[in-house]
């Protein structure tokens, strides 16, 4: 548990700094600040470990109505498929599925041997997945990654293309107090993935930072008088990235979001974060506020969790803040509020689902390759027959929803550690659960269109 107090003047220099040089009116002038002076003290009761950016939130459902906000409607077209006509893209309505790209976020790829590239890349085209996500870490100061990860990360770029996958990058930072707040740290992020994006000129798919809505991976969600200034402090930064990309090449497409499904939206609460659909809407605000006439994202990425894995994908939150699978309409509803009437998509804006995991139990005859079995994290477990029956719905309730172009499972390969996450079709052994058979059948069906009939 870690504790951090951010002095009063840093906050406030900080938002006058970012706000002032990045966004102007149309006048050309600055708009007020929206931080105040000044950051609460808060508790961190998520910090990341290195290597692991994705664990799902533990459960925090504290669920009330979205505030109502304007509306309007002036989206750009979305993003390009690579490759062609024939790849998935948002559908003009629900009379039929459409095609999705259907991956894997796994960092479990990243090997130092240049010959298991192939291997690991391998096991996502025999789970029938056509898309594959890695992060990489940014810290303070670094305009450029080390050369040893971009070693690396050519590697499995090269692997993916040859086995004709898109690789998505996501950026983030390894502590939460390392969140880019100033201006000059901004733009060293921002330069940072311009970098990334000429060094590997294969990858076209850059995620924003992960779950910034979460006071494990940005820090501070609110400020003394309980304002948000997360949302705010983020929009600033995916607005710079977006930027900064798209002068690497107009292709690019820029994932924004990437938020977890909940959040306590509770500035005095022991772990203060905010629900996606107060993100969202502060997004907005911000981006209205700034006056922008260009874009700030190709793409809304959002990882739909439940709160336990016996949960179904079909569970929805009709009242409240939190966003899964069955949440697509509000999720529809609060980017146009948001977003609407502007330079930036949102009620059309195409959406990806970028990590989503159902924890398998682990057989007696694999137990011997795990760790802290007696874990309290993977007593939600469920059968593999049944994880292989949620990875399916999920594809089927996202291949119904017309906006939306992928689906990214949060796995690939177990982690040894029943602390952590074991919510792939492979063993840590990388043999193959009874579950990969319906993962697979469903994965290329829902990449062909072909997986369910729509109402």
């Amino acid at each position: 548990m870690t504790r951090v107090l951010l002095a009063s003047a840093l906050a406030a220099a900080v938002a006058v700094g970012v706000w002032a040089v990045f966004f102007r009116t149309s006048d050309g002038s600055a708009p007020e600040s929206p931080v105040a002076a000044g950051a609460r003290q808060h508790t961190v009761t998520q910090e990341p470990k290195p290597g692991d950016p994705q664990r799902p939130p533990p459960p925090n459902d504290d669920e009330s109505p979205p505030a109502p906000r304007p509306k309007g409607d002036n989206p750009p077209p979305p993003p390009p498929p690579p490759g062609g006509g024939n790849e998935p893209g948002p559908s003009p309505g629900n009379a039929a599925p459409h095609r999705l790209f259907v991956g894997a976020l796994e960092d479990a790829v990243k090997l130092p041997e240049p010959g298991l590239y192939d291997q690991r890349v391998g096991l996502a085209t025999r789970a029938g997945f056509n898309m594959l996500g890695v992060t990489t870490q940014w810290t303070p100061g670094r305009t450029r990654p080390a050369p040893a990860e971009l070693r690396i990360l050519r590697g499995v770029s090269a692997a993916a293309k040859r086995r004709r996958i898109r690789l998505m990058l996501t950026v983030y930072a390894p502590r939460p107090r390392f969140a880019p707040l100033s201006d000059i740290q901004q733009q060293q992020y921002a330069d940072f993935m311009a970098n990334l994006a000429r060094d590997l000129p294969g990858v076209q798919d850059f995620a924003v930072w992960n779950e910034p809505n979460l006071n494990g991976f940005w820090l501070y969600q609110f400020d003394e008088s309980g304002r948000d200034v997360a949302a705010r402090a983020y929009t600033f930064l995916l607005a710079r990235s977006y930027d900064a990309l798209k002068s690497v090449s107009p292709k690019i497409r820029v994932y924004g979001g990437s938020l977890a499904p909940r959040g306590s939206d509770n500035p005095g609460g022991t772990r203060p974060t905010h629900s996606p659909s107060a993100f969202i809407r502060d997004m907005g605000d911000a981006y209205r506020a700034s006056g922008r006439r260009k874009p700030i994202m190709d793409v809304f990425a959002i990882h739909p969790y439940l709160q336990r894995s016996e949960q179904p994908p079909s569970k929805a939150h009709p009242r409240g803040t939190a966003i899964g699978f069955a949440d697509y309409d509000k999720l529809v509803r609060l980017l146009g509020k948001a977003f609407d009437g502007t330079a930036q998509a949102g009620s059309k804006l195409p959406i990806a689902y970028t990590e989503f995991g159902v924890q398998a139990r682990i057989p007696k005859r694999a137990r011997a390759l795990y760790t802290n079995l007696d874990s309290p994290l993977g007593q939600d477990a469920v059968d593999e027959a049944t994880q292989g029956r949620y990875y399916r719905q999920a594809l089927e309730l996202a291949a119904c929803q017309p906006t939306v172009i992928a689906v990214v499972f949060f796995h690939l390969i177990d982690e040894p550690d029943l602390e952590r996450w074991q919510s792939g079709p492979y063993y840590v052994d990388l043999r193959p659960k009874s579950s990969l058979a319906a993962i697979r059948d469903a994965a290329l069906k829902a990449r062909r269109g072909d997986l369910v009939t729509c109402s």
